[in-house]
């Protein structure tokens, strides 16, 4: 973190540009985390696929399944490995406030450029409850907040409370987990004061091109559409943000099948049996070079038929 906290707002816009990925934890055959495998994930992200920015302890790393002294040395283990490469972005959000402000801490500590947190969602919390869990938050710490509404959360965060939330000093993007509609419900509302970002790959060029979204924060796309070899999510980025839209489209188009396959195993699952595919998530990654590995329950792991025919619907788009 190089910036005051007054000065986090104006940090976000220059810091906050193209592809950020968000990883997975790997577990060891026992069930440990494996810090040397997270390592070795964040190499192939900035080596490989030359990712702009790492999201780490979120949604896909299971932060619900780690103990806060897991988080905390996940933490570090990617700011080292990222260190000199890239820009990192910690999940610290928690039912607790108070685990909250420490893990936020803690995060700052490491090195971590921002912090991420979800919005409270266990209990239910009233518009006025949910202002003062950020509203704390950013009182007890320095380091930059993004407010992460995501779906997974439940249903999006008021657009009157959001309003208030950004006039917060230290509160400087939101991450728009809900339908595109609502993205573009809150740009407008709060676009002029905060960074408003979409994590759906599918609208990920349309909102560069007509709504002036600069980073993709974040999600696993950028590893799972991707592989050193063939990288046209990061090339179809780059061209965007170069202005040449021609270009962009036409490499963009080159993903329909890959996505068809996100729609089959990822999306589509979530979307049609409320399944977490978070399990087949990792699967894909393992097939493509990253850790991958298995799930902590309640998650159950991926079964082996399943893997294989995963693998031969990768294979078949030339992603294996």
């Amino acid at each position: 973190m190089n910036y005051a906290k007054a000065e986090a707002k104006q940090a976000a816009r220059a810091t906050f540009e193209g592809l950020w990925a968000a990883t997975t934890t790997p577990f060891d055959a026992e069930g440990r985390m494996d810090l040397d495998a997270l390592t070795g994930d964040v190499a192939h992200l900035v080596d490989d696929l030359e990712v702009e920015g790492i999201f780490c302890t979120g949604v896909m790393s299971e932060f619900w399944a780690l103990s806060v002294s897991e988080r905390r040395r996940q933490v570090q283990a990617v700011t080292a490995a990222a260190r000199g490469h890239c820009p990192v972005i910690a999940h610290t959000g928690h039912h607790s406030l108070t685990e909250t402000v420490d893990l936020t801490r803690q995060a700052e500590a490491a090195g971590a450029d921002f912090a991420v947190v979800v919005r409270p969602y266990y209990p239910v919390g009233s518009d006025a409850g949910i202002y003062a869990f950020y509203a704390e938050l950013c009182r007890a710490t320095d380091i930059g907040v993004w407010i992460f509404d995501t779906s997974y959360a439940g249903p999006p965060l008021a657009l009157d409370l959001v309003d208030r939330l950004a006039d917060i000093e230290s509160i400087c993007g939101i991450k728009v987990g809900h339908p595109q509609s609502h993205y573009l419900d809150v740009l407008r509302r709060v676009g002029d004061r905060i960074l408003v970002c979409s994590p759906n790959e599918s609208e990920w060029l349309a909102n560069m091109r007509d709504h002036g979204q600069r980073v993709f924060m974040s999600s696993a796309a950028p590893y799972l559409y991707q592989t050193a070899r063939w990288r046209p999510m990061r090339d179809y980025t780059r061209a965007a943000l170069a202005d040449d839209m021609e270009k962009a489209t036409e490499i963009a188009a080159t993903l329909a099948p890959v996505r068809a396959v996100a729609d089959r195993w990822l999306h589509g699952r979530w979307n049609r049996e409320r399944a977490n595919p978070l399990p087949w998530l990792k699967a894909w990654a393992g097939l493509l070079g990253m850790s991958g590995g298995p799930v902590r329950p309640p998650l159950a792991q991926v079964p082996a038929e399943d893997v294989a025919a995963l693998a031969a619907d990768l294979e078949a788009v030339g992603l294996a």
